[in-house]
């Protein structure tokens, strides 16, 4: 096992800045996810730390050594990709045994740690076999274990799993956290998928072109997301945001929207407050309002449009000229379009963002 530390890492295509000042620390043996849309810089990261392409500037280092200039080979680290990248005339055995037959490794070695690893991922009768005659998750386990035969230091996964269908992927998803819990070998994960990394993952780190955006637990980037970006990424459905206006009176604080007024408990008249903020509503935070319920926000709203998910459903309701949704509804809840509602939710649970779109804390 080893540290991952990365410092300032950048990448310039021209006039691009693929990844810019990207910094991240993993200790040995943590399991890191790297979240971000399509095109914010993931795999340029995970490949400037491989080897296979150069950083324009910053540090890489794995186990306090200075890796930039090392070629591949000698990074001690092991990769796996989307695409499975098996030689289709090779046996699964052959495919992996290739590194070790490269670094020529003698042949009770190699047959001493393919019988290790088969046995670990749980496909000794698939050895004889070619890719062709593999199934998606089969393939997946023998790329695993093509990487794992090498002993890394560190285990870099390149979203592997986005070729795999909604079932196997989730299977998947769970056979490689416990696998790497059982070897403990540091892994960086890349994916876009925010339940891979909510559910995979020991810290999340969030990118968004090029930047980095927040590093935490799953549970701390959830319930205190650093930006509305990190804010409406996380979380499905995605969080609600009303931009508001916050006024000051002689006793109060008000949050106001549209024709929409809310007073603010808590906060108190002599506290610098900004002119506006964006508040951000979680769809589950948001509560369908009975005769005796409370909350310490309330609102008014029509149902615009459902969303049946089985054993709960979604809803739309318009308040002002806003849509916001709610969910996790019992599926006895009468959802017809139409319908005024009213909605409620607690001030512990609303999120605040100023204008720069920066989390900020009230009381």
């Amino acid at each position: 096992m080893a540290n991952l530390r990365i410092e300032n890492l950048t990448k310039r295509y021209e006039n691009v800045k693929a990844l810019d000042d990207f910094s991240i620390e993993i200790k040995s043996g943590e399991f890191v996810v790297l979240l971000g849309p399509s095109g914010c810089g993931k795999t340029t990261a995970v490949r400037c730390i491989a080897g296979l392409i150069s950083p324009s500037s910053g540090r890489i280092y794995i186990d306090d050594q200075l890796v930039n200039g090392l070629p591949p080979k000698d990074r001690d680290v092991a990769m796996v990709f989307q695409n499975f990248a098996l030689y289709p005339h090779m046996s699964v055995y052959d495919n992996i045994a290739f590194p070790l037959k490269m670094k020529k490794r003698s042949k009770p070695y190699i047959e001493q740690k393919i019988d290790d690893v088969a046995n670990l991922l749980g496909m000794k009768d698939l050895l004889d076999r070619k890719p062709k005659e593999l199934s998606g998750g089969q393939m997946q386990r023998v790329a695993l274990g093509r990487a794992l035969v090498r002993e890394p230091k560190v285990f870099l996964m390149d979203e592997p799993l986005s070729n795999l269908d909604a079932k196997l992927r989730m299977y998947m998803r769970t056979e490689i956290k416990k696998l790497q819990k059982k070897i403990g070998i540091t892994t960086l994960y890349i994916t876009h998928d925010q339940i891979e990394a909510m559910s995979m993952a020991d810290k999340v780190a969030i990118m968004n072109r090029g930047l980095l955006q927040q590093v935490g637990k799953p549970q701390e980037v959830y319930n205190q997301p650093a930006n509305t970006f990190v804010a409406g990424f996380i979380g499905s459905p995605s969080m609600n945001f009303l931009e508001c206006n916050l006024v000051k009176d002689l006793t109060a604080v008000h949050l106001e929207f549209d024709s929409i007024s809310f007073n603010l408990p808590n906060i108190t008249t002599s506290k610098p407050l900004p002119q506006r903020v964006t508040i951000g509503m979680r769809p589950r935070d948001i509560t369908i309002l009975e005769d005796e319920s409370y909350a310490d926000i309330t609102m008014e709203g029509e149902i615009t449009f459902t969303e049946m998910l089985g054993d709960d459903s979604i809803i739309e309701v318009k308040i002002g000229s806003s849509l916001i949704k709610v969910a996790n509804l019992d599926s006895n809840f009468d959802v017809t379009v139409g319908r005024i509602i009213k909605l409620g939710i607690l001030y512990s649970k609303v999120h605040f963002f100023g204008e720069n779109g920066e989390r900020i804390f009230y009381p």
